[in-house]
């Protein structure tokens, strides 16, 4: 069964002694839930993944990731596969030199690549939003992009950039506006989290058609470590029954073979808060259950997305020196509801 590995086996058999002799009876043991890893291959030389899977079977997957500066100017990166999220290739980048947002190189300086890329559709539109900032800075921009189609292949294709969607500024703002995460809740209303280190990740109300903050919009703190350098970001928002469940990625990214990057998960009944582990201690007080963390050659898994019941994120592949790859787990979810990340076998090694 796709997405679960249900094994009956003998468990025990157990004699009851009395009266005119013996009775034996079986127990079933189920084997626990398990996440479900692709196997890849073709160009997976991706960070920060943002996943698009296919509608319907056979429809063609998306991932869009952080850009590099030698690509495209630092546009967010494309890639596609069409058979069902196996094999990779890379189609280009976002925009190129010549059609790259200007505006933002004036607001955040010394900008080199766009990172962490969100894509969500809403009435036939994609909204793409992207990140702009720098390394130990919290001056920070996020912006969007919009396309009525991913097929570049297709007549229509084309990004129009929308320009700023929230920013923040060093010494005026105790969050930092990178790795937008967008969900549209049961009422209709789509909400961003937001956010890395400093004062952790942030939620705001959107509207559409336009895809940017309701006036008069404020932040919330939805999730936080406690002290400095309060290492968590990368949210990532999925609805899953009647919970709204809160990815996060906690401690170092980005340092191939030595990152300890990490992904860890709370939920809440209300898109708004306030999300709790499974233990019941809130995520503002650094409650979120840990979900994947290193295993073998797998190191510093986080920066992840969800579409369709898969989630994304990236490695650093230690039998590769360190370099960064894409992962993708279909999603288990255990009996009270909360995700499983890990593989059968990652669960035999970690006994």
């Amino acid at each position: 069964m796709r997405g679960r590995r249900l094994a009956a086996v003998v468990a025990a058999v157990v004699l009851v002694a009395g009266g005119a002799g013996a009775a034996a009876f079986w127990t079933l043991r189920t084997d626990p839930p398990a996440a479900i890893a692709l196997e890849l291959s073709g160009d997976i030389h991706t960070h920060d993944p943002a996943l698009v899977v296919g509608e319907a079977e056979g429809d063609p997957w998306y991932v869009f990731s952080t850009g590099d500066i030698r690509e495209g100017f630092g546009a967010p990166q494309i890639r596609r596969s069409t058979d069902g999220g196996h094999t990779w290739e890379m189609l280009g980048t976002v925009w190129d030199a010549s059609t790259r947002p200007q505006w933002v190189y004036e607001t955040v300086s010394g900008v080199q690549n766009f990172w962490a890329p969100e894509v969500v559709e809403h009435d036939g539109t994609y909204y793409l939003y992207y990140a702009a900032s720098t390394f130990g800075s919290n001056t920070s921009v996020i912006g969007l992009t919009t396309n009525t189609t991913l097929d570049p292949d297709d007549p229509d294709y084309a990004w129009v950039d929308q320009g700023e969607v929230w920013r923040s500024t060093v010494g005026e703002d105790n969050y930092n506006a990178i790795d937008a995460g967008v969900l549209t809740d049961e009422s209709g209303t789509p909400w961003m989290s937001f956010g890395s280190f400093w004062g952790g990740i942030q939620l705001v109300e959107l509207q559409w058609p336009s895809g940017t903050p309701v006036d008069g919009a404020e932040p919330t703190t939805i999730a936080s470590r406690i002290g400095s350098p309060n290492a968590i970001e990368a949210p990532y928002l999925v609805r899953h029954g009647d919970w709204y469940y809160l990815f996060v990625s906690r401690d170092s990214c980005c340092q191939g073979t030595d990152s300890t990057y990490n992904i860890a998960v709370g939920r809440s009944a209300q898109i708004t808060g306030p999300y709790v582990g499974r233990d019941g201690a809130e995520l503002t007080a650094d409650g979120a259950t840990p979900l994947l963390s290193s295993t073998g050659d797998m190191v510093g898994p986080g920066g992840q997305s969800y579409s369709r019941g898969y989630l994304a994120f990236h490695y650093y592949d230690a039998a590769l020196g360190g370099d960064f790859q894409l992962a993708i787990r279909e999603v288990a979810w255990d009996d009270e509801g909360w995700p499983v990340l890990t593989t059968a076998e990652e669960q035999e090694q970690l006994g």
